[in-house]
């Protein structure tokens, strides 16, 4: 890759530099140097973006199904093709541990698998003889232009949840990647300009909020889709509300990991690990609040401490280490105030992982170590808020029963796991946590590419979940035709009124 990296905007099939000088740093969290420029980008830009995916809608929605399926198979063989490219793109600038930069692009390899089968999600409806010679059709149809602003710890996997279903659906697309992880998207959208897709399908404009809160007014735009943080959810809610647009807003999370008596204890600690430690905890599903019924409490905490002591952490390309740096200097410093408030609060710091020994060559990185707090309440801070880096907090409880309260009672919904080997314990959970995805015996409960993703409560603004039917639903449109069928030969005369003369339906008849 090449020692310094000018990111540009991609718009109407064009690499273009931001018109009014304005950058920022791009950096590499695992040694804190700096390695390229991101453009800060004008209203103006983000509007000419949105023009010109709307100039290709009218040509791209009129392609046929087979063509435009072509495009995502293209689209998933490249990703195949260069999955290493891509998965160093991501460990570069977003310091994902490499493993786990190959496995965010394979799992989007399968989401495009999944958005292949569109022609089969896409049919409507046929309703015959709802009247006299009068059949009734449902037909889903593309709206137009969406765009799509994305998180930095996911910079691939939120491609996959929304362009290839935008598009595959007959929309056009301008994607706002995050300035802090933009390299992926520059990889990216090269492999589809060498496939061939039509410029103007999808373009890519990097900014502020600035660039966001164009779109609100903007006619040519049908929706906004967002995975970030729920108070970013609401402001572009509000935002798309005003001009009655859709919206597809992922927010922030606090996850709950339940471990009974009979939990399997070494998959529960193997699984903690990748969840709680994977991604430095960056992840909307990483495990944050661990529930310990009191018969295991003690031998758990004395598992997890032994296993978090030898986690081992530094530089992102690194294959030797288990766990890269967090995104920022600014996150990093979050992370530590976390850390303090929670002594503060009266939490015991079990394992800290201020300052963690990365070796000289990362000594100006951004690494935070595994951290675990024990006698954590639900009512501290530390256990409130979404933290979102390599924090665990351990409560004890009572029952399965408290476990659930502790989990309907947080404001955030999006995911809970149980480690049980009881199918009552499993059931229950299953029907009463109160969040969208839940799991059993995993650390990550994240639904493969064919189910709905996406929490509920304070994790998620609005209805409409991300890949899946979800997806395919959220892209399009429900067209009703309601279609008389006229025999030529016998004559256009209007059929004979049934029923009270004195009566007029209001529909078709």
């Amino acid at each position: 890759m090449s020692s310094y990296i000018k990111i540009k905007n991609h718009i109407n099939g064009q690499w273009l530099d931001e018109t009014n000088g304005q950058y920022e740093p791009l950096k590499n969290p695992s040694t804190g140097a700096v390695i390229g420029e991101v453009p800060l980008s004008s209203v103006e830009t983000s509007r000419a973006a949105v023009a010109a995916a709307a100039e290709a809608f009218p040509e791209w929605s009129a392609t046929p199904l087979p063509k435009r399926m072509d495009y995502i198979f293209k689209m998933q063989q490249a990703m195949k093709d260069n999955l290493e490219m891509l998965a160093e793109a991501i460990a570069l600038d977003q310091a994902k541990h490499i493993a786990e930069a190959r496995g965010e692009v394979g799992r989007v390899i399968e989401i495009l698998q999944m958005a292949c089968t569109i022609p089969a999600l896409i049919q409507g409806e046929t309703v015959q003889g709802i009247a006299n010679n009068i059949n009734g059709r449902l037909i889903k149809a593309p709206l137009g232009v969406f765009c799509g602003v994305a998180p930095f710890n996911f910079p691939a996997l939120v491609f996959g949840w929304f362009i290839p279903f935008a598009i595959g659906t007959g929309n056009t697309f301008v994607y706002k990647p995050s300035t802090e992880s933009p390299l992926f998207m520059q990889k990216m959208m090269q492999l589809l300009v060498d496939i061939g897709l039509p410029d103007g399908v999808v373009n890519i404009v990097h900014g502020d909020r600035e660039s966001v809160e164009a779109w609100y007014d903007d006619d040519n735009v049908a929706g906004v889709c967002l995975v970030g943080s729920t108070p970013t959810a609401k402001a572009i809610a509000e935002g798309c509300g005003r001009s009655g647009k859709k919206t597809m807003l992922l927010g922030g999370a606090k996850n709950f990991l339940v471990a009974m008596e009979d939990a399997p204890m070494d998959l529960m600690i193997e699984n903690i690990l990748m969840s709680g430690y994977g991604s430095a905890g960056q992840r909307c599903l990483a495990v944050s609040n661990i529930a310990v019924v009191s018969e295991i409490y003690d031998e758990f905490v004395e598992r997890l401490l032994e296993a978090s002591k030898d986690v081992t952490v530094g530089d992102a390309m690194n294959p030797d280490v288990f766990m890269g740096p967090v995104i920022s200097a600014k996150a990093k410093q979050r992370i530590e105030n976390y850390i303090e408030i929670g002594q503060k609060e009266g939490a015991t710091l079990a394992l800290d992982g201020r300052n963690p020994n990365v070796g000289a060559a990362n000594k100006d990185g951004y690494f935070v170590g595994p951290t675990v707090f024990t006698d954590v309440t639900p009512c501290m801070q530390i256990a409130r808020e979404e933290i979102f880096g390599p924090v665990l907090s351990v409560m004890k409880v009572g029952c399965i029963n408290g476990a659930l309260r502790m989990i309907k009672n947080h404001e955030m919904g999006n995911g809970a796991v149980i480690f049980t080997q009881n199918s009552y314990y499993t059931e229950k959970f299953i029907n009463e946590a109160d969040v969208g995805m839940v799991g059993v015996n995993v650390g990550i409960c994240a639904p493969h590419p064919y189910l709905p993703f996406g929490g509920i409560k304070g994790s998620l603004v609005g209805n409409n979940k991300v890949q899946g039917k979800d997806a395919v639903d959220f892209f399009t449109q429900n067209k009703v035709a309601t279609v008389r069928v006229v025999d030529p030969k016998a004559g256009q005369a209007a059929p004979a009124a049934a029923g009270d003369s004195n009566v007029r339906s209001c529909v078709a008849s």
